[in-house]
């Protein structure tokens, strides 16, 4: 870093992911990162969240956070998904690319992905 406003600039990029994660959408999306969940990939699980919320132009409506264990270690990285008025979808064994096709298909386009939900996993 050589300047102030270069400081700024970072400090102004990072500010508006810092708001999509603690937004209050009607929808939120709650990514497991607990020791477990994070040895599993969760990390960049959550980047592509955050990225596809704020690139598809939907922190209006989408709040996504972060959570300690959900309980379930054998299928992560897990995330919850709640919707005002639905029942809970729990998408299980996530990576980068999944995450972005739910954020095209369920968040954007009201489409629960059912091949990456864990009822897919139980019934294998």
């Amino acid at each position: 870093m050589k300047s102030l406003a270069e400081l700024a600039a970072i400090r102004e990029k990072m500010q508006s992911k810092v708001v999509i994660r603690e937004g209050m959408g009607t929808t939120r999306v709650v990514v497991g990162m607990a020791t477990c969940g994070i040895a599993a990939g969760a990390r960049p699980v959550l980047n592509a969240f955050v990225e596809g919320v704020n690139a598809n132009g939907l922190t209006d409506k989408v709040a996504i956070t972060q959570t300690g264990c959900i309980g379930i270690c054998q299928y992560e990285p897990v995330v919850e998904i709640y919707e005002d008025g639905k029942e809970k979808v729990t998408y299980v064994k996530l990576d980068a690319e999944k995450a972005a096709q739910i954020v095209e298909k369920h968040l954007k386009g009201g489409q629960v992905v059912e091949e990456y939900t864990i009822g897919a996993y139980k019934t294998v």
